[in-house]
């Protein structure tokens, strides 16, 4: 006979999970932090010592993934002190990794590891409305989408759970309390914290420059008027609560000379920067489509061309129109410079350089060409990849699964009866079911995949190292989760579902045989009557004999 589960014992295992996360979280803090800055020795002591307290609770609290990744994490800083504290593109990449995988053992409801899932630090959000009975749905939306959400109804009720716990964010009517009362309230709230909590102001209506003003001071990073929903107020929390997953900068040195590229690659480098370096300039475009890199370095004298005509073979390619070049040379001559610039380049560098004005420079051209991409190939009601961009990433995965030999699964879906819901409830109702369903998906699946929208109220999901059956597990959890969520509407709330076909790669497939036979498994889910998971088979595949029919 069993021995029936002790429920104290799990609420103490949970405590123990959670202590080990929010010492996690201080690592991922840190390693974001010193993104920001060319590391030093104290640096890399501060991370070592972060780690090593998060292996010690990890060990002593029997939180077994934990342990292994704080070891892991523990080898890459060793061989950074072994190698004087200097950084290498290898060891940032390496570091990178582990600094991923350990932001996904708590920090995103529904990412899993390879062997064990720990459950979130989930801090709670506070929402602080002049309705209280609207704060009260809206908490409770918001929970559907994985956050921890709590309304309070009175300013002794908010110091009260202040008190008690800070919260991951807070939510606030400027008028919370009275006219003008919740920016106040705000204000001294803010008053001795070390570190300013997440603040997100709401107004029934628009308000003057004064009031705005106000809620900047009180330290609101966002300000919020009209109607609130869940999907778009969860979409303003993520972004002002999450550590963010930090993706080193790569750039790509072109030079001839191994000494100044060695040299720019080491500067680089330890200021966290992935480096790659070419000398031979014939092989430019094979390493970019290799590399991918943010941000070029180029030479502006190299045997076998020039600076200025490798420039302009870059900027021939479409795909790198956008990635800035940087020339770095000893020519100080202002006008063939401003020529230069002019061939396509973006900035002139002359030798020899500071290393901080190399660093600034690299980094503010990188992180500027990094927005302007993300708004070349993102969908502007979602934010998520557009419907080109989602399978030029199809493309890239399917190679490198084969490459590594990797499963590699795709999936479209589509919301059913989407038609109806734009009819009877109109085209807002029916943007916010998108931007909801986007936002699910993006709280549900993995930050190692890929979410685009494809077209209208149809999406594609690339997930890479994920076979059939996994795919279709972690969607079809999705669909029934999703079919949870309700929106106010009149006479009576709007529940919406979705259909998906699901493909894994196969042995001759290629991104566009994947996206049809992923189309045609979302056909048979619904024709089969919607609100399902269908994947494909080969028999299937081989059998599906239809006239083209309009299917909603």
């Amino acid at each position: 006979m069993t021995e029936p589960e002790d429920p104290s014992r799990d609420r103490l295992k949970h405590h123990f999970a959670q202590r080990v996360i929010h010492q996690a979280r201080q690592i991922l803090e840190v390693w974001q932090r010193l993104q920001q800055s060319e590391w030093s020795l104290a640096d890399l002591e501060e991370l070592i010592e972060a780690n090593q307290r998060l292996l010690r609770f990890a060990e002593r609290f029997d939180q077994v993934e934990h342990a292994h990744l704080a070891r892991d994490i523990s080898q890459s800083l060793f061989e950074v002190q072994a190698n004087r504290g200097r950084l290498s593109s290898a060891l940032i990449t390496d570091l990178n990794r582990l600094m991923q995988r350990l932001s996904r053992t708590g920090l995103r409801h529904g990412d899993k590891l390879e062997h064990t899932s720990l459950p979130p630090l989930r801090k709670p959000v506070y929402v602080m409305l002049q309705d209280h009975e609207r704060a009260e749905r809206l908490a409770k939306q918001l929970e559907f989408f994985g956050l921890s959400a709590q309304s309070l109804d009175s300013v002794e009720a908010f110091n009260a759970s202040l008190s008690e716990r800070l919260p991951a964010a807070i939510v606030m009517d400027v008028d919370f309390g009275g006219n003008g009362a919740g920016l106040q309230l705000a204000a001294r709230m803010q008053e001795g914290l070390e570190q300013k909590l997440p603040l997100l102001f709401f107004s029934h209506q628009e308000t003057d420059t004064p009031t705005r003003l106000a809620a900047v001071r009180a330290g609101g990073e966002e300000f919020l008027t009209g109607t609130l929903d869940a999907s778009s107020l969860l979409e303003k929390i993520e972004i002002l609560t999450r550590v963010a997953q930090y993706e080193p900068y790569k750039v790509l040195v072109i030079d001839d000379s191994r000494a100044q590229a060695t040299h720019t690659e080491r500067l680089l480098n330890n200021a966290g920067i992935v480096t790659r370096t070419l000398f031979d300039p014939i092989k430019t475009m094979s390493e970019l489509a290799e590399f991918q890199p943010d941000l070029i370095i180029l030479d502006m004298y190299m045997p076998g061309c020039t600076g200025t005509e490798l420039a302009k073979v870059i900027r021939h390619n479409d795909r790198y129109v956008s990635v800035p070049i940087i020339y770095l040379s000893a020519e100080d001559d202002l006008d063939k410079q401003l020529d230069a610039m002019s061939e396509g380049g973006d900035d002139f560098l002359t030798k020899p350089i500071k290393p901080r004005h190399l660093i600034t420079t690299v980094r503010n051209r990188a992180a500027r060409a990094r927005n302007l991409k993300a708004r070349m190939v993102r969908d502007s009601l979602t934010g998520l990849y557009n419907h080109t961009h989602i399978l030029q990433l199809l493309e890239d995965c399917s190679f490198r699964a084969r490459r590594e030999c990797k499963p590699l699964s795709f999936a479209m879906l589509d919301i059913d009866h989407f038609k109806k819901v734009n009819d009877t409830h109109g085209h807002p109702m029916g943007d916010r079911v998108i931007k909801s369903l986007a936002l699910f998906l993006k709280q549900r699946l993995r930050k190692t995949d890929y979410i685009g929208r494809y077209g209208g109220e149809e999406f594609a999901v690339v997930m890479p190292d994920t076979d059939l059956k996994a795919a279709y597990g972690v969607l079809d959890e999705i669909r029934r989760r999703f079919a949870e969520i309700h929106y106010p509407a009149q006479p009576a709330d709007l529940f919406c579902t979705f259909s998906a076909g699901v493909v894994e790669l196969g042995e001759y497939d290629d991104a566009l045989m994947m996206a049809s036979h992923a189309d045609e498994a979302l056909y048979r889910a619904k024709k089969a009557g919607r609100n399902q998971v269908y994947t494909v088979s080969d028999d299937f595949m081989q059998t599906r004999k239809h006239s083209p029919v309009d299917v909603d």
